[in-house]
């Protein structure tokens, strides 16, 4: 689903409406719960004391609070937009962004993020356009706009390029877009390579709930063993230290689809040479490959060492594709075949005698 924001090409400035904190605190007041309204009047007090770095920091710690979340985005929308001028600009990048993800609407989720960034001076905070931009690339990707998210990485990409010491925060909005649209292509070696970034911008552990956390470990590992550039596991310990493992149980996956592709009149004599060509094993390997497997119950059958054939009855089933559903009813239209054959063979010498 492809989103468009009327007018987002030429982002223009919106000017806010007028505030009141009495009338606005009251308001939120009435319709939030006890929980909340210490933090609200701590929020009524700054404001008026004109502490806008405190008062920023008060907002973070109300939106940390879960019972804020039907209230973030109207929090943004006025108190923060009232005094976006005399605040950081990054930190006003950091809220808009965490604040946009309450936004169900499409269309309203993106027009947040365009006006907000058409607020931001571009040149005087390059951080804070950068990770706005981000933002609305990984709003793009989520509704289906791979082209209009292209478009945005490749923006912010060239601007972070000519920035120093750059904010975490920052690099990560970008990794995490790039990550997530390389996913979504799918490019496995540019997956990995932004996700290891992404996840160095961060603490993984207090950054990413648990799900998040194994849904990431999962995706990386899958990058790694089909990333066509990908042949160091370094990043990965785990990988890393199973690589004797992974290898061999590739070479497995690899002999029973040999196997089983076969015919039991091919299985019953298929000889060492074969198997390492399709295993990609040396041939002085294949020996205890097939061992290996028989051990586990994989394939049965016997081995004729000195003659390097292996002689297999059978092979552990496996969920088949359409293409091998394909060639199993062919094989099984030649076998009823046979058996009629032998039917109308055993029939004529019956009928002889």
């Amino acid at each position: 689903m492809e989103v468009t924001v009327a007018g987002s090409s030429q982002m223009q400035i919106d000017k806010a409406p007028k505030f009141d904190i009495d009338t606005y605190i009251a308001t939120v007041l009435s319709s939030s719960p006890a929980e909340l309204h210490p933090l609200l009047n701590t929020l009524e007090t700054l404001y008026r004391r004109k502490l806008w770095f405190q008062l920023t920091q008060s907002v973070s710690q109300f939106f940390d609070h879960p019972l804020s979340k039907p209230f973030r985005v109207d929090v943004f929308q006025r108190l923060i937009r009232d005094i976006e001028q005399r605040i950081n600009q990054l930190t006003l990048a950091k809220m808009g962004a965490r604040v946009s993800r309450e936004i169900d609407d499409p269309a309203k989720h993106l027009e947040f993020l365009v006006s907000l960034m058409g607020r931001i001076d571009k040149s005087k905070s390059p951080e804070a356009y950068v990770l706005l931009l981000s933002t609305l690339a990984h709003a793009k990707l989520l509704y289906g706009d791979m082209q209009g998210t292209k478009t945005d990485m490749d923006q912010a990409l060239k601007i972070l390029d000519d920035l120093d010491g750059i904010d975490p925060a920052v690099n990560a909005a970008y990794y995490s877009v790039a990550a997530d649209y390389f996913k979504a292509k799918p490019e496995y070696a540019a997956f990995y390579k932004n996700s290891l970034l992404f996840l160095a911008c961060i603490d993984p552990l207090k950054d990413l709930s648990q799900m998040e956390q194994l849904m990431r470990a999962h995706d990386l590992s899958i990058a790694a063993l089909l990333g066509d550039t990908i042949y160091n596991f370094g990043e990965l310990p785990i990988l890393h230290s199973s690589y004797g493992f992974l290898r061999q149980k590739i070479c497995l996956m690899a002999l029973i689809e040999s196997v089983f592709k076969r015919n039991v009149t091919e299985r019953g004599n298929m000889t060492f040479a074969t198997i390492a060509q399709e295993t990609r094993l040396p041939i002085e390997e294949v020996e205890h490959l097939l061992m290996k497997a028989m051990s586990l119950s994989l394939v049965r059958g016997s081995l004729d060492q000195p003659a390097q054939i292996a002689r297999l009855t059978w092979v552990q089933p496996r969920v088949l594709s359409r293409k091998q559903i394909g060639e199993l009813a062919q094989r099984l239209d030649k076998w009823i075949s046979k058996v009629a054959d032998v039917e109308r063979y055993v029939e004529s010498i019956g009928v002889g005698a």
